[in-house]
């Protein structure tokens, strides 16, 4: 599951509660949510900030070197 997801739901959000928060469409954060859209630094940090987040829990992809 999406961090983003996971997140919202702990908080008992739905898409449309968090994307009213942010001032994007719920669709954006379905998208957000799915992998198929980027959002601007500018609203990551939006949505950290209402998930109660740092960007590094949200959005860091981790990567394994072996």
């Amino acid at each position: 599951m999406n961090k983003v997801k996971a997140a919202r739901l702990m908080l008992e959000l739905k898409q449309e509660d968090l994307a009213q928060k942010v001032g994007v469409t719920r669709q954006t954060i379905g998208l957000i949510e799915s992998g198929c859209y980027n959002p601007t630094l500018n609203l990551c940090i939006k949505i950290a900030k209402e998930l109660h987040k740092t960007l590094d829990e949200l959005f860091w992809e981790e990567s394994y070197n072996e």
